[in-house]
């Protein structure tokens, strides 16, 4: 039974060295949640991937890619557990006056909710001829992705790994460290 599996990863761990996979930075062992009131963008690309730790382990992931966003009341979370002392939160909030605004954006997420909507939507492209997101957003050949020109959601929940943005703009930024753990949902 480990035989596909260790295939699989040792596929994959060739791929990332080959660059066929995109590695910017080694995730932490912690993933961290995002909410939102709302999100809207323009150029979106959805496909699967893999992030690698520091320890050289692998991670997969969805990602999500938008060419230009907005986000309304952004939350963002991580609980840290830490010997003698316990869980200590970290929450970032913006956006609650003036939207959040990223260009370039990727989530590599394990988890996302909310209500969608999708303009002109592609379901079931190859990942590798995304063409809507922004332009390094594409997945290896033969692998599931999808696309639309634009996409709309409200009550936004994601867990993720890793964001990358080429801007992010944070309006009405704040940032609170506190014990215990308070989370964005």
């Amino acid at each position: 039974m480990t035989l596909p599996t260790v295939a699989v990863t040792a596929g994959l761990g060739i791929a990332l060295a080959q660059g066929a996979l995109a590695a910017s930075f080694a995730v932490s062992g912690q993933q961290f949640k995002v909410s939102a009131k709302s999100l809207s963008g323009e150029g979106f690309a959805q496909y699967g991937s893999v992030d690698v730790n520091a320890r050289q382990e692998l991670v997969p992931v969805a990602v999500t890619a938008i060419r230009e966003a907005k986000l309304h009341s952004l939350c963002q979370s991580v609980v840290t557990s830490l010997p003698i002392v316990g869980d200590i939160s970290l929450n970032l909030t913006a956006g609650d006056k003036t939207p959040v605004e990223a260009s370039n954006l990727f989530v590599d997420a394990t988890q996302l909710g909310g209500n969608a909507e999708f303009k002109n939507i592609e379901i079931g492209r190859d990942a590798s001829t995304l063409d809507k997101g922004p332009a390094d957003a594409q997945g290896m050949q033969d692998l599931f992705g999808q696309q639309a020109d634009s996409v709309t959601i409200s009550d936004l929940r994601q867990t993720a790994w890793a964001t990358n943005a080429g801007t992010f703009k944070l309006s009405g930024l704040e940032m609170n460290i506190s014990k215990g753990k308070k989370e964005c949902f």
